[in-house]
């Protein structure tokens, strides 16, 4: 596999595994009901990070607590209040 195959192949999975994601803005703490002040509601249970691109790193919730935003696969195998709800644990992880 050349070097230009390589990159379709790895946006093809990135694009596959991003299509798993329902929106439901479980990991970035809507269950906590304190969730990240850059997650915003688009539609009925379905959000959106409005710094997605840039979103890794240091943020606030909106009751202003630290947190680090993290790739979800650095996630996956721990417990926390979304797991349940992941579609990325329920149709396979992204690693």
């Amino acid at each position: 596999m050349d070097d230009l195959d390589y990159i379709k192949y790895k946006d093809k999975k990135i694009l596959e595994h991003e299509n798993l994601c329902k929106r439901c803005g479980a990991c970035c703490g809507v269950q906590d009901k304190d969730p990240c002040e850059h997650l915003k509601a688009f539609e009925s249970n379905k959000y959106f990070c409005d710094i997605y691109e840039n979103r890794f790193g240091l943020r606030k919730t909106v009751s202003g607590q630290e947190i680090t935003c993290v790739p979800i696969r650095n996630i996956l195998h721990k417990t926390w209040w979304g797991r349940s709800a992941c579609s990325y644990i329920k149709y396979g992880d992204i690693s």
